[in-house]
């Protein structure tokens, strides 16, 4: 844990240091430092660069990968640690977006040697920027409804439909996800997962402007997108399994919960300082409650990367901890924005009557996507209640 601080404290670049990235921080929450590696501007370009070689001295860009891969080979627990201490200074997250994280493990339980050489080199260098392609339409909550067709064609498949909530899409080159490749199946058969090029005309991107007028996601057109069958990924009609393995890696993601400890560091600062009015003390109870609440999570995510490192797969698990997380955020920006009035509902971040540079504010509205994306926590729910506690479907 010291060496990781220790590496914070000499290699961060300065660009993600101080009052002109925090702003930028609850400004854009959808920060991706590997996407400003390639797309940015000449100052992001250069300390997404310089923390990507920082990282890479260690193997840190992935440290879930093996290091034969380019990763580090970090154990469970030491992944979370090194996760720990970057959410709670607020550095770029190891492996962000759906690259790194996501495909990247699921590649190296599902895929071919030939789709590894293919794929994870440039997923870890931040050449290949990757959307996720889950939710369609009429198909959220109950995703093995999705409808977009992917037919064989010979040595490809071309594929017809929609898909929504395409977080990212707008960012990215290479897109994973699942189509219906034999609509005669039953839902959850039927299912193959496919890597594609995004490109167009067959491709069509579309912007979904958030309430907190965010441009995080999108719909996504498919006509006529031809597929090689060789960038299949895991068996034909049994890609829903695939689905759900990538699903386990995104929740059970552990940087959150350090994250939250520092904005209730942070309130309990702004409150002390009471440079800006507040009613901290009438209002203590219910932060104290906050903090418990944080520490409750902090202890979930490292029961989840202590299953994870002894080998156990964290399935309703991971869904306790994307539910807890993302319910404490919404109560957690609620409790801000009441200790601090009317001044909490403030969303200029660069005003300085603004509280936490209108952190609570943002994420009161932000956090509202985190309860739905995912898997709602409706869903979470049915996952914990079958899968955890035996109970029936009913």
């Amino acid at each position: 844990r010291m060496s990781v601080r220790s590496f914070i404290q000499e290699r961060l670049p300065d660009y993600y240091r101080g009052e002109a990235f925090e702003r930028r921080r609850v400004e854009d929450a959808e920060q991706d430092w590997q996407w400003e590696m390639m797309h940015g501007s000449d100052e992001a370009r250069a300390a997404a660069q310089d923390w990507s070689d920082a990282l890479a001295e260690h193997g840190w860009n992935a440290p879930n990968w093996p290091t034969e891969y380019g990763g580090s080979g970090l154990s469970t627990m030491e992944q979370f640690i090194l996760k720990q201490e970057l959410g709670s200074a607020h550095a770029p997250e190891v492996g962000g977006g759906n690259g790194i994280p996501q495909i990247g493990p699921t590649l190296l339980v599902h895929g071919t040697d030939a789709q590894k050489e293919k794929f994870l080199g440039p997923t870890l260098r931040g050449e290949m920027l990757w959307a996720q392609g889950y939710s369609e339409p009429g198909a959220g909550s109950d995703l093995a409804s999705l409808q977009t067709r992917a037919i064989r064609d010979g040595d490809e498949y071309v594929i017809n439909g929609q898909k929504m909530w395409t977080s990212t899409a707008h960012k990215s080159n290479w897109l994973f996800g699942m189509f219906r490749t034999d609509p005669d199946a039953p839902k959850h058969r039927g299912i193959t997962f496919m890597l594609m090029e995004m490109h167009e005309p067959e491709i069509t991107v579309r912007p979904i402007i958030a309430m907190d007028w965010r441009h995080a996601t999108n719909e996504t057109f498919f006509e006529d997108m031809r597929v090689p069958v060789d960038q299949v990924l895991g068996e034909v009609n049994r890609g829903w399994y695939v689905g759900m393995t990538l699903l386990d890696f995104e929740r059970s993601g552990i940087a959150g919960a350090a994250a939250q400890r520092e904005v209730v560091a942070e309130t309990v600062e702004a409150i002390q300082e009471n440079a800006i009015p507040n009613r901290g003390t009438q209002l203590r109870s219910e932060l104290a409650e906050r903090a418990i609440e944080v520490e409750v999570n902090n202890n979930l995510a490292m029961r989840i990367a202590s299953m994870q490192a002894s080998g156990l797969i964290p399935n309703y698990e991971a869904s306790m901890g994307k539910a807890y997380t993302t319910e404490l955020e919404q109560r957690l920006s609620r409790t801000g924005m009441k200790i601090f009035g009317l001044y909490g509902g403030l969303w200029d971040a660069d005003d300085e009557r603004s509280p936490l540079r209108s952190g609570h504010t943002r994420t009161y509205v932000s956090s509202v996507v985190g309860t739905i994306a995912g898997g709602s926590s409706e869903i979470q729910r049915n996952i914990i209640a079958t899968r955890g506690l035996g109970l029936p479907r009913g």
